[in-house]
């Protein structure tokens, strides 16, 4: 394929690069992450529900996790502040009976002392006292977060100089503030691992959708940048890069 008809390409996933709740089904199979982390989220929050458990999904997206669940919709709660996936949490998870409220503020969740036994949250920002003040005695708070220096490779390679948005985002400060909430940390795990395209139109997707990690990424600006990954994948077959994940699980 000649050079305008890839650029042509690119600026066509630049133009569609948007998402409704958290869903990545644009680039299934066109590029990889998260398969070998050293824990799994999903079976840890499993671990520590039960039927009985007053739960909270705090950040929940559009829900998709929090309805794969299956917990009883009666026990469910959760917030959700960016309002394209506010609206989508309002369609789909209020007419199930889920406690659905809208929140923006991690630090002023509206839900009253005590009021849950787990508390989840997965790559959503979140105040430690917060979350403490919410739980009850004994309650779990489990967090999946997305860390610093998270594709760190991958915006040098097209944005090089630029800023780390959330550098304080790794296991040794944010297990500090757990702490000094007043949790007792039960589980706490810190890993970089590889996140891999295999075209470069999925690349031009994904740095459109994660903007604040790639502030003011555009085809045009990065056009040279885009044509050495191009090469890479002509050579390698895939474009290769880091995530960095933590997970924190904090009992009160």
């Amino acid at each position: 394929m000649d050079i305008d008809n890839l650029k042509e390409l690119w600026k066509r996933e630049e133009e569609i690069a948007h998402i409704r709740g958290w869903d990545f089904s644009h680039i299934h199979g066109r590029y990889d992450e998260e398969r070998d982390l050293p824990w799994d989220y999903e079976e840890l929050v499993r671990k520590y529900l039960n039927r009985d458990s007053k739960i909270l999904d705090y950040d929940t997206g559009g829900g998709e996790f929090l309805l794969s669940l299956n917990h009883p919709y009666e026990k469910t709660c959760a917030t959700e502040g960016y309002p394209p996936n506010v609206a989508l949490c309002k369609e789909k998870l209020l007419p199930l009976g889920i406690g659905f409220k809208e929140c923006d503020d991690p630090s002023d969740i509206p839900f009253e002392d005590e009021a849950f036994d787990l508390i989840i949250n997965r790559h959503g920002d979140f105040e430690p006292r917060e979350i403490y003040r919410l739980l009850r005695r004994g309650g779990m708070f489990i967090t999946e977060q997305v860390g610093g220096d998270n594709d760190r490779d991958l915006v040098e390679a097209v944005l090089p100089g630029t800023d780390k948005p959330f550098a304080h985002l790794n296991l040794l400060e944010q297990r500090r503030r757990f702490e000094e909430a007043g949790f007792q940390i039960v589980q706490a795990n810190e890993a970089y691992r590889p996140i891999k395209f295999y075209d470069v139109g999925a690349f031009v997707w994904f740095a459109r959708i994660i903007e604040w990690e790639f502030p003011g990424f555009s085809v045009e600006g990065c056009f040279e940048a885009l044509m050495k990954m191009q090469e890479d994948i002509e050579k390698n077959g895939e474009i290769s890069g880091t995530i960095h994940r933590y997970l924190i699980i904090g009992k009160k």
